[in-house]
C-alpha cells in the first residue's frame, strides 16, 4: 500500500505535533508508571523495618475491628480494613469521622490519625503517573493526553505501515546519529504498538471515566448518578439499616467464606486483601471483601451478610457483569495487575521504552529542523532542547531524590517532627523545578550532560540511603531472600549506570558530533 505524498505529509505533521504537545506529560507518565508497576514492593521498601516486623494474624485484625467499632461509633456506618500482609504487616482500619475526615488506625494507634499509615512514596509516584502530581486537574489533563496519544499512535502506524517490515528490523548505528535515533524510535514504537494502544485506551478510560459520567448524568442517569454508580462499581448491594441489633459474625468466617466462594467459581488462588463493612451491628450489616488473584485478569470481590456469612453477591473473573468486567480489565491491563513477576518486569521495560519514545521523538524534531549550514540555531530548537532536558531528565532526578528522601527523612523526623510524606513531596517537586530552571539558563549540551550525571549520582544513592537507614544492603537482602528490597536497589543501580552511559554519550556527541547542532560544544545558540 502506497500513500500519496500529500497524505503522508499530513499524517507526519499530525504525528509530530501531537507527539510534541503530549510528549512531556507522557514521558512523566511512562517513567513514573514503570516504577508504579512494583507499587506493593515499593511499599515494603519504603516502610521502615517492614521486613523485620511480625506478620499480623486474623485474630489481630479481629481485635482491631472490635476496638474500632467500640471506640468510634461513626465507624459503624462504614469501615474499611486491610488484611495483614496486603500493604502492611499489620491490619489497618480507616473510616470517616463526623466531620467527613478520613482517619487511619492500627492496633498500636486506636485513636486514629488523618495521615495514612502506609508509606507515602508509592502514592507520590502513582500521582505523577496519573495526574503529574496535580490531582484532580492533572487527572483530566492526562485523560486528554491519552486521547492525543492514541492519535499519535494511529498516525505513526499510517506513516510506517507501507514500510513496516523494513522499519521493524532497521537499526543502523554509526556516525549518522539522527538516523540511529530514528531507527531506535521506529523499532521500539512498532514492536510495542499493541501495548501502547492498550495503554492509550485504558489511560483515557481511567482518567476520564468520572468526567464522562458527570457529563452523561442529566442525559442517561436523570440526575441520579450516585445511586447508579454505586451499583455499577460496588459488589455489595445497597441496603437500608433495619434498626434491629444483631451481632457480627467473626472476621475469620468472612475471610474463609470469601475464599470458598472464589474457589467454587474456579478461582483457586484468591487472596483477600481488604474489606468494606457497612451498618455494623445491624441486621442488614454487609461486608464486601476484595481480593487478588495473580492468574486472573484483575482480582474480584465477594459480598456477604456480615451477621451470618451468607453470600449476597460476587464479582469474580469469569462471572462478572459488563460494568465490573470492563473496569477490572481496564485497571489490570493498564497496571499489569495480573500474572506474576515476569509480567511486572515486562511492564517495567515497556514503561521505560515508552519514555524513550517521547524523549527520542523530541530529539528527532530538534534535529529535523536543524540549520545544517549555520552555527546559530533557531530559538524554537533551543527552547525545545532545554525543555526536553529540564522536564524529562529533571523528573528522573526528582523521583530518585524522593526515593532517597523516603529513607533519610524518617531518621530526621523523630528529631525535628517532620511529616515524612510532605517532605518527600517537597524534595521531589523542588528538585524538579530546580532542574527545569537550570535547563532554562544553561546551553542544552551542557545541561544535558550535567543533569544526566546528576540523575546517575542521585539514583545510585538510592540503595546507599536504603542500606544506611535500614541496614538492608542489597547483598544482605539477596542473601535473606527479600526480593522486593533487592530488586528495587539493584534496579536503581542499573538505572544509574544507564544515566551515566547517556551522560558520556552526550559529552562524546558534543565533542565529535555535527558541529551545527544544539548538542554541539561549538554551536552558537540563539537566546
Amino acid at each position: 500500500m502506497k500513500l500519496k505524498s500529500t497524505t503522508m505529509r499530513t499524517f507526519t505533521t499530525l504525528h509530530s505535533w501531537v507527539g510534541l504537545v503530549a510528549g512531556f506529560a507522557l514521558f512523566v507518565a511512562f517513567y513514573a508508571g514503570a516504577i508504579t508497576v512494583f507499587q506493593h514492593a515499593l511499599q515494603q521498601w519504603a516502610t521502615p523495618h517492614a521486613v523485620d516486623a511480625r506478620n499480623g494474624t486474623l485474630d489481630d485484625a479481629q481485635r482491631l475491628l472490635d476496638s474500632m467499632l467500640a471506640q468510634h461509633p461513626e465507624a459503624r456506618d462504614h469501615l474499611g480494613m486491610t488484611f495483614p500482609g496486603y500493604e502492611l504487616t499489620q491490619a489497618t482500619a480507616y473510616w470517616q469521622d463526623s466531620h467527613g475526615t478520613w482517619l487511619f488506625a492500627t492496633q498500636d494507634n486506636l485513636a486514629g490519625s488523618p495521615t495514612p499509615l502506609v508509606a507515602a512514596l508509592p502514592e507520590l509516584v502513582n500521582e505523577l503517573h496519573y495526574s503529574l502530581g496535580i490531582p484532580p486537574v492533572g487527572t483530566w489533563l492526562m485523560g486528554i493526553v491519552s486521547l492525543l496519544y492514541g492519535v499519535a499512535l494511529v498516525s505513526g502506524l499510517v506513516i510506517h505501515l507501507p514500510r513496516l517490515t523494513k522499519d521493524l528490523f532497521a537499526l543502523r548505528p554509526g556516525r549518522n546519529l539522527k538516523r540511529f535515533w530514528q531507527d531506535a524510535h521506529n523499532v521500539i514504537g512498532v514492536l510495542s504498538l499493541p501495548f501502547h494502544l492498550m495503554f492509550a485506551v485504558t489511560g483515557a478510560v481511567l482518567c476520564l471515566l468520572f468526567a464522562l459520567m458527570l457529563a452523561l448524568n442529566p442525559l442517561i442517569y436523570h440526575g441520579k448518578l450516585m445511586a447508579a454508580s454505586s451499583a455499577a462499581m460496588n459488589t455489595a448491594p445497597v441496603l437500608q439499616q433495619a434498626d434491629i441489633a444483631k451481632p457480627l459474625s467473626p472476621l475469620a468466617l468472612w475471610h474463609a467464606r470469601s475464599i470458598a466462594v472464589a474457589r467454587s467459581q474456579g478461582l483457586a488462588d484468591f487472596q483477600p486483601a481488604y474489606l468494606k463493612l457497612a451498618h455494623a451491628d445491624d441486621a442488614h450489616a454487609v461486608v464486601e471483601i476484595t481480593g487478588t488473584s495473580p492468574r486472573a485478569l484483575g482480582g474480584g470481590a465477594v459480598a456477604l451478610d456480615a451477621t451470618t456469612g451468607a453470600l449476597l453477591s460476587a464479582q469474580l473473573p469469569g462471572a462478572r457483569d459488563a460494568n465490573h468486567a470492563t473496569l477490572a480489565a481496564t485497571y489490570a491491563l493498564h497496571f499489569g495487575d495480573y500474572g506474576k513477576i515476569t509480567i511486572k518486569w515486562l511492564y517495567f521495560l515497556l514503561g521505560l521504552g515508552g519514555a524513550f519514545l517521547f524523549y527520542s521523538g523530541n530529539l528527532l524534531w530538534i534535529e529535523s529542523r536543524r540549520k545544517r549550514r549555520q552555527p546559530a540555531q533557531g530559538r524554537a530548537q533551543i527552547a525545545m532542547a532545554r525543555a526536553t532536558v529540564g522536564i524529562c531528565i529533571g523528573v528522573c532526578v526528582a523521583i530518585s531524590a524522593a526515593f532517597v528522601a523516603a529513607q533519610l527523612l524518617p531518621l530526621l523526623s523523630a528529631r525535628f517532627d517532620w511529616n515524612v510524606g510532605t517532605g518527600e513531596r517537597w524534595v521531589c517537586f523542588v528538585s524538579w523545578a530546580l532542574c527545569a530552571l537550570w535547563a532554562a539558563w544553561r546551553p542544552p549540551v551542557h545541561v544535558a550532560h550535567e543533569l544526566l550525571w546528576l540523575a546517575a549520582i542521585v539514583t545510585a544513592l538510592i540503595p546507599v540511603a536504603h542500606g544506611v537507614a535500614s541496614g538492608w544492603w542489597f547483598w544482605r537482602s539477596a542473601a535473606a531472600g527479600h526480593g522486593a528490597l533487592f530488586g528495587i536497589d539493584i534496579g536503581a543501580l542499573a538505572l544509574a549506570i544507564g544515566f551515566a552511559a547517556m551522560a558520556r554519550a552526550t559529552a562524546r556527541r558534543g565533542r565529535h558530533g555535527e558541529p551545527n547542532s544544539v548538542w554541539a560544544n561549538t554551536s552558537a545558540t540563539a537566546r
